[in-house]
């Protein structure tokens, strides 16, 4: 499996604090089957670097690399949808055209449309980070319609599923995924216990909704990492 969204890196941001928290999140990655992680911090500004990331990353693997632990991670990051065009060329998911924006928690942005079609414009496709967290979007779902339909792809947390992030974000991911609306499942994990980094139990879950073969689609990056599933 392949995790597409992950606050893994040490010290970037509000996911792990130091190494040691990032080699317990890459071990129970792994025992959890997943193989790969794209690293995503939270980009707020120009001023975090991008190639202060790639040697986060770097330095990172090394470290997996000497405690045997098979995973890999990879560069990314989860852009606020403020600073997204002037930062896409620059911050796609492991160098493909694909990118990760989150939109404010509590709202949709008026302007949401209109930051899609600029990205989409610039062969650039836009992934919604878990939008069933939004509050907004939680009560009217059918709001990320035209976003989708201009090229807009959806990525789920997983335990939005298995109904860790409560009722209302589970309720609103089994909505989404009833629909065929969700591309991407992905942990947003930021500890072993902020978010634990396990896809399996949210794959099972999904499973029952949209079969388990679809649900496996979730987590193998498609388009990114993968072709899409024809």
């Amino acid at each position: 499996m392949i995790d597409i969204h992950s606050h893994i890196l040490p010290g970037l941001d509000d996911g792990a604090p130091d190494i040691k928290t990032s080699i317990a999140m890459a071990r129970i990655a792994a025992d959890d089957g997943i193989h790969t992680i794209i690293a995503t911090p939270h980009l707020t500004d120009a001023a975090s670097l991008k190639e202060k990331l790639i040697e986060a990353v770097a330095q990172l693997n090394t470290t997996l690399q000497q405690y045997k632990i098979p995973v890999t991670v990879l560069f990314g990051a989860e852009v606020q949808a403020h600073i997204a065009l002037d930062v896409a060329d620059h911050f796609c998911l492991a160098d493909s055209s694909f990118l990760l924006v989150e939109f404010p928690h509590a709202y949709l942005p008026v302007d949401a449309g209109e930051l899609i079609s600029a990205l989409t414009t610039r062969s650039i496709t836009p992934i919604i980070a878990h939008p069933e967290r939004n509050i907004q979007i939680g009560r009217e779902p059918w709001r990320l319609i035209p976003l989708l339909e201009m090229g807009a792809k959806i990525q789920i947390t997983a335990e939005s599923i298995t109904g860790k992030m409560g009722m209302d974000a589970r309720n609103c991911a089994e909505y989404l995924l009833q629909n065929g609306y969700v591309h991407y499942l992905a942990t947003d994990s930021h500890a072993p216990g902020f978010r634990e980094p396990v896809l399996s139990k949210a794959v099972k879950q999904a499973g029952r909704i949209i079969g388990q073969n679809q649900a496996s689609e979730l987590v193998m990056a498609a388009g990114i990492l993968s072709p899409v599933p024809s």
